[in-house]
């Protein structure tokens, strides 16, 4: 048997541990980020209001390092921007502001990486950080910039239950019955995303509160 030089059997180990070291941390951002969205989703749908905003700021703070050490990966950025935007509505007040910047900050990274916008979610985030938060010089809200985004969520994924409902909420504060009906009724008849069925069917049923009204 021909004899491996011991320079190539370095360069093999080596570039086995760097594989394996990859596969590991790859593993270790896919596990985290299933970690964080579980504990969102446990925190908006079933923790009392009192106690939500000191648990988004830990999940917050977690996502922060989550994403400085893998900072190019648009689906962390994503899920860093929807905790921000959540920990800033429990947050109000002009506390809050800050926060809402950086939520929409990180959004609009991971749209300029992911042009999908994480399948709209970044899309419909980036919407309701427009409606709520207040114009110039406050602050950078606008009702022109939030149609722009709630539009956009809902050409990524218009059978959306969540970018169909928000939409629609949109329409009806500003006044527009019909169209707020419609996607009232997309989203009474739209698909749950995996893993977000639990937070998609509250919204399905929002959503059918909102047509008995209109």
């Amino acid at each position: 048997m021909r004899a491996i030089p011991v320079s190539r059997l370095l360069i093999a180990t080596a570039l086995s541990g760097t594989l394996a070291l990859a596969s590991a941390t790859a593993f270790g951002y896919e596990s985290e980020l299933f970690s964080l969205k579980n504990r969102w989703e446990h925190t908006m749908s079933d923790l009392p209001a009192n106690q939500r905003e000191s648990t988004l700021k830990t999940l917050a703070d977690e996502a922060a390092t989550l994403v400085n050490a893998n900072p190019d990966q648009a689906d962390l950025l994503v899920w860093q921007g929807i905790i921000l935007a959540s920990y800033a509505r429990e947050r109000g007040g002009f506390g809050a502001l800050g926060v809402a910047g950086d939520a929409r900050d990180v959004l609009e990274r991971a749209i300029s990486l992911d042009p999908q916008g994480g399948n709209g979610s970044a899309y419909v985030t980036l919407g309701a950080l427009y409606d709520n938060v207040p114009g110039r010089p406050i602050s950078f809200g606008s009702s022109d910039k939030a149609r722009q985004m709630f539009q956009r969520a809902v050409e990524v994924r218009p059978d959306g239950i969540d970018v169909n409902y928000y939409y629609a909420e949109f329409l009806l504060d500003e006044g527009d019955t019909d169209a707020a009906r419609e996607h009232a009724e997309r989203a009474v008849n739209g698909t749950p995303r995996a893993q977000r069925e639990l937070s998609d069917e509250a919204l399905r049923r929002d959503a059918q509160a909102m047509l008995s009204r209109l």
